[in-house]
C-alpha cells in the first residue's frame, strides 16, 4: 500500500486504469476502519447524471497530476456507484468489495468497514 500525505491535494486529480485510460476524477477516499489504511477511493463518472463509483487503491500509484489504479476500466465502470450528493450506505459495502473480488469482514464489534475523508 502507498502513504497518503494529504488527501486534499488529490482531489480532482484524473484516474486512471492500469493501461493509462481515463475513468473519471478522484473525488474522495474511503480508509478501512480497522487499520486506518486507505482502501477505496470514489471517482466522478459521467457528465450529465454524474456519479461516484467504488475503485480499489490497492496498488495504486500517484503522479503529479494522476492516480494510476491497477484495474481495468471497463471493471471500474460497472462498479458500484452513488450519487453525487449521495453516501454509501453500510448495507452495500459489501458489494463493493465483492465486485472486486476482495474479502469482506465487518469490524469485530459489528461496525462498518470504510469511512470517508
Amino acid at each position: 500500500m502507498f502513504d497518503v500525505d494529504d488527501i486534499r491535494d488529490w482531489q480532482g486529480l484524473a484516474v486512471v486504469d492500469q493501461d493509462g485510460d481515463k475513468i473519471g476524477t478522484l473525488e474522495a477516499v474511503y480508509f478501512d476502519t480497522s487499520s486506518d489504511e486507505a482502501t477505496f477511493a470514489t471517482v466522478k463518472v459521467g457528465f450529465v447524471t454524474g456519479r461516484l463509483i467504488f475503485v480499489p487503491l490497492i496498488g495504486a500509484r500517484v503522479s503529479p497530476k494522476r492516480l494510476r489504479v491497477m484495474i481495468d476500466k471497463k471493471l471500474a465502470k460497472d462498479a458500484p456507484s452513488i450519487d453525487t450528493d449521495g453516501q454509501l450506505e453500510a448495507s452495500a459495502e459489501p458489494d463493493v468489495y465483492a465486485h472486486y473480488g476482495m474479502s469482506y469482514e465487518r469490524g469485530s464489534s459489528g461496525e462498518r468497514r470504510l469511512g470517508r475523508r
